[in-house]
């Protein structure tokens, strides 16, 4: 346990101590003494914006994006940072945990009241169990990976082949608890097409893996960046396909959307409110991200603060 961990936790004690003793003596307020604005600018911030857009216990961030910045000051400084913003879920993947179990990680996040949802994890058949374990730990309600599974989709036959994997994996997890295996895209999911042999309709892999997993235990994470790079209009696609995408990137950036392109939230080119307005009451969780983030809290700050106070 590192230094910043045990002085919290024995702040965390001592106030618990003093405000049990405090409540002996104390005088009643009254009642129409109203807190002030100052005393907890934070709370008072998110007050501000409750229920104008996306709830704040729906938004998530991928430790991805922090990849650079964790590995000069470690994960704890970054995850202290996410709490400050008041950023209350991440995505950890291969890289987040530092020297912590997943359990140790687990704790990490419950003393700063975060939690883990989600994962991008390794989707190997041979060791899922392995895989599920740890999402147990870290009490994930998804599972999946950055990218999908074996063995991909560079046939029309391995995409049917992917899609068997995935309502396998997907259905294993199910029964273990931790929820419905998801799988992500980038833009070859949606530029990849390929002919029915029964119908003769052209499709995207993306639309075949979704026409052909089971939606008990199969669902999506949809980064809207790469489907808008590749052309999609994502709003038609949560219409046509809303009911089987959990999850969402949130991750913006300057046409024509490109590597080199990507911003904070709310200050690239993407349209977000029919993106969220299309989303609403659909997806569960809004997970932000920008790939090699600059090493601040600044994206994290900028994008949350759009996503919880964005009217659409």
């Amino acid at each position: 346990m590192n230094t910043t961990t045990r002085t919290r936790r024995a702040l965390a004690a001592f106030a618990t101590v003093a405000a049990a003793t405090a409540g002996a003596f104390a005088v009643s307020a009254p009642a129409s003494a109203a807190p002030s604005d100052n005393a907890n600018p934070r709370a008072h911030e998110a007050s501000r914006c409750a229920g104008t857009s996306v709830p704040a216990n729906k938004i998530s961030i991928q430790l991805y994006s922090y990849n650079s910045w964790v590995r000069e000051v470690g994960i704890d400084t970054v995850l202290d940072e996410l709490e400050e913003i008041g950023i209350r879920n991440v995505e950890p993947f291969a890289g987040s945990y530092g020297s912590y179990t997943r359990a140790e990680f687990r704790d990490e996040l419950r003393d700063r009241g975060m939690r883990a949802l989600s994962s991008h994890g390794s989707t190997a058949e041979a060791s899922f169990d392995q895989t599920l374990d740890e999402a147990k730990t870290l009490g994930q309600k998804w599972v999946g990976s950055g990218g999908f599974a074996s063995p991909g989709i560079s046939s029309y036959e391995n995409t049917l082949a992917t899609a068997e994997t995935m309502n396998r994996l997907g259905e294993q997890s199910v029964k273990n608890g931790t929820g419905k295996f998801f799988g992500h895209n980038h833009w070859s999911e949606f530029t990849t097409t390929y002919e029915d042999p029964t119908t003769g309709e052209v499709k995207s892999a993306w639309e075949i893996l979704v026409e052909n997993t089971d939606p008990r235990y199969v669902t999506f994470q949809l980064d809207v960046y790469w489907a808008t790079n590749a052309g999609v209009d994502v709003v038609g696609l949560l219409e046509e396909h809303g009911d089987r995408v959990e999850l969402l990137h949130i991750k913006d950036g300057n046409a024509p959307f490109g590597f080199g392109d990507l911003t904070d939230v709310g200050e690239g080119d993407i349209d977000w409110a029919p993106i969220l307005e299309a989303a609403q009451g659909k997806v569960g969780l809004y997970v932000l991200e920008r790939d090699g983030a600059p090493a601040s809290a600044e994206f994290a700050r900028d994008s949350f603060n759009f996503l919880t106070c964005f009217t659409y």
